[in-house]
């Protein structure tokens, strides 16, 4: 089974939507959004994934109570898990949060094979005994290329996928 791993697309519906109709073009079957998604508006894009869809908030929360409501009621595909996710895809047990502390103390509890994260906007993969750490970078493309993650359940597998072209940083 593939799983796509993103986070912080704080609204950059491009990315967003690119990063959905790569995962259905190449057979992901879950996708997790560890935070920042922001508007509910970016909910439409997610609905376009072919999949389930697991999210949670960061700390650009945007409009909680219409992204909790319309998750499950409006898009019976997107389940929305508050601050805190965790859900067993392809015989493995994944949690996410948007923060990298919480997330290296859940990995290092040994309860999940696969842990994600986002927050800093830095792609990173760490291995420890049991537990898989993943921050799949941003989407938005603010600090860096945008893209995401795809986990093979099988092998274990990290492959990054790297949307367009970076937005070139200002210089003084």
């Amino acid at each position: 089974m593939k799983i796509a791993i993103c986070s912080d697309s704080h609204d950059h519906i491009v990315n967003l939507r690119a990063a959905v109709i790569y995962c259905n073009s190449y057979g992901v079957h879950i996708l997790i959004h560890c935070g920042d998604l922001i508007s509910p508006f970016m909910l439409d894009e997610l609905a376009r994934f072919g999949g389930a869809v697991h999210l949670i908030y960061g700390n650009n929360a945007g409009d909680q109570h219409l992204i909790s409501r319309w998750c499950g009621d409006k898009y019976p595909s997107l389940t929305h898990h508050g601050v805190f996710g965790a859900v067993e895809a392809g015989g493995l047990k994944i949690a996410f949060t948007h923060y990298p502390e919480m997330a290296r103390g859940l990995a290092a509890q040994g309860l999940f094979q696969i842990v994600c994260y986002g927050h800093n906007h830095l792609h990173r993969v760490e291995r420890n005994d049991r537990t898989l750490l993943i921050n799949p970078g941003e989407l938005l493309g603010k600090d860096g290329q945008p893209g995401f993650c795809i986990i093979d359940s099988v092998t274990m597998e990290v492959e990054r996928v790297d949307i367009g072209t970076p937005v070139p940083a200002f210089t003084s």
